[in-house]
């Protein structure tokens, strides 16, 4: 049983109250103030630091399921690591108003692990619990977890010291039962009845103070191994726990991977759909465009043709008056001349007509070429597409 005597603070003047606690049970403090302690047997005053302070948001794991976090602060509390002087041991410490919510002991067994760039836990057997920790950064994250690391190996030495100091006390008591045989056995020998009762007395007294201190520290050794026993059933739960959420995760990263090969074969067949497609809407535009030439230069030979015949029939009549006809002559002369110049212009049209097909042939060729930077940038936008969502499959795989 331990008494908490409280420091003075600026809201009590110079009042100072104490609390009476059972061994284990959750401690009232504040992560900032200085622990004391007297133990009711008159030992020593025993003071409890802070050795490094830091603020984050608390949950435990739910004790029902073993796998959903529970919250256990509102917002973001202080968190702090506690050394305790006289038993050699550390704390981590964590009040919200009036609650303790965290009160771990660091055991050289107990492991923290980062899940998270801002968050990370650890198993507590004593408190069979699992505690998580949210920071606002991974930095923050990490000193915690460096902190953590060097506070475990100052435990492991701690303990390291302790059975160093228990073997040391029992080779000693050893020696010391083999020795006080020898020398009573001389006192008996030698001495007077007297003078054994004095020899043999405070012998006795020692070899059973002896006897006492190695039973105390065979029960504490067990029971350290029952605490040990059960700190390594639970980093096997915990270890099971953490491997079936290893192959949950697995199994959704290969569902990701399945959804995103189908949505790639699904990606490829609209792909080569559109293709086809912009193929014969390529194919229709030249059949159109031939098409509408085609009618055009139709057109101008029936308007041609329609010329030609009109002349004809002219002739004709000319031709049926003989008399008219000589004297027509010249004036037919002019107009095959005409016919002639009509003729250079059509072939002057035919040349236009030509060259406006090589200009139409230039800008097929000029429309393959957008069309084919246009796909280009249509690919360029797909592989963004296929970027982006490979960065949402990361992003469920991580969450």
């Amino acid at each position: 049983m331990l008494h908490r005597l409280n420091h003075p603070g600026p809201n009590l003047g110079s009042r100072m109250h104490s609390v009476v606690l059972s061994p284990g049970s959750p401690l009232p403090c504040d992560s900032l103030s200085v622990f004391v302690y007297r133990d009711l047997d008159g030992g020593a005053l025993v003071r409890e630091q802070p050795i490094f302070t830091t603020r984050a948001h608390v949950f435990q794991i739910d004790p029902s399921t073993k796998k959903n976090w529970v919250p256990a602060s509102k917002q973001a509390v202080t968190v702090s690591y506690f050394y305790d002087v006289t038993r050699n041991s550390y704390r981590i410490i964590s009040v919200d108003g009036a609650k303790v919510i965290i009160n771990s002991t660091i055991t050289p067994n107990m492991t923290f692990t980062k899940t998270s760039q801002k968050f990370g836990q650890w198993a507590d057997s004593r408190a069979n619990t699992v505690f998580g920790l949210g920071f606002s950064s991974e930095q923050q994250l990490t000193k915690f977890a460096e902190k953590f690391q060097e506070v475990k190996e100052a435990a492991r030495l701690a303990r390291d010291k302790s059975q160093e100091k228990t073997e040391t006390s029992s080779n000693h008591s050893q020696e010391s039962g083999c020795e006080s045989p020898s020398s009573t056995q001389a006192s008996s020998v030698n001495g007077t009845d007297d003078e054994k009762a004095s020899h043999v007395g405070p012998a006795d007294t020692h070899l059973k103070s002896e006897n006492d201190k190695l039973k105390i520290a065979l029960t504490q050794s067990a029971a350290n191994v029952k605490k040990w026993e059960v700190e390594l059933q639970t980093l096997r739960e915990s270890n099971a726990r953490l491997t079936a959420a290893l192959q949950e995760s697995a199994a959704s990263v290969e569902q990701w991977k399945r959804q995103f090969s189908l949505c790639r074969e699904e990606n490829d067949r609209l792909r080569n759909k559109i293709d086809e497609l912009e193929e014969q809407c390529s194919e229709i535009n030249r059949e159109k465009e031939r098409n509408t030439q085609l009618k055009q230069r139709i057109e101008e030979l029936e308007s041609e043709v329609r010329e030609k015949e009109t002349e004809l029939n002219d002739l004709r009549k000319q031709s049926e008056i003989i008399p008219q006809l000589m004297s027509e002559c010249e004036y037919v002369s002019e107009k095959l001349e005409a016919a002639e110049r009509d003729n250079q212009n059509l072939e002057g049209k035919v040349r236009s007509l030509k060259t406006d097909i090589e200009e139409s042939k230039y800008r097929q060729r000029h429309l393959k070429v957008e069309l084919k930077s246009f796909l280009e940038v249509l690919d360029a936008k797909i592989d963004g597409l296929h970027d982006f969502r490979r960065g949402l499959s990361k992003l469920g795989a991580d969450s």
